[in-house]
């Protein structure tokens, strides 16, 4: 078996880190090193690499990263049509910007966000 990635390690609660969201199928926390004054990973707790390496099966977990992104989005306050909004990321690959191989969502906000992104 593989060594696990930083996100399995946090899920399964050997690396300690405050979780912004959790259910049955992700867990939410801080990013270290935020690009943006809000900025959260939504990881799957089953190990899917990156969004391309995604089954059919996986499909009821892809959904619960979306929704999930949602909630917390209420949570901190920039879901509402009144504030600046969010950004949702998802990179495959190195060439992307993807440096731990499992699946994971970035909530971005609390600034202005360029297009097209850098």
């Amino acid at each position: 078996m593989s060594e696990k990635t930083i996100f399995q390690k946090i899920i399964d609660r050997e690396i300690p880190a405050p979780l912004v969201y959790e259910d049955d199928l992700v867990a939410a926390f801080h990013d270290i090193a935020p690009q943006a004054p809000i900025h959260v990973l939504i990881v799957p707790k089953k190990l899917i690499p990156r969004v391309g390496e995604a089954t059919l099966e996986d499909q009821a977990t892809l959904g619960a990263l979306l929704l999930a992104a949602g909630k917390i989005a209420e949570k901190l306050g920039v879901k509402d049509r009144s504030t600046e909004g969010f950004r949702l990321v998802i990179n495959h690959g190195k060439n992307a910007g993807e440096t731990v191989p499992h699946l994971h969502v970035h909530l971005l906000a609390g600034r202005p966000l360029d297009w097209p992104p850098g």
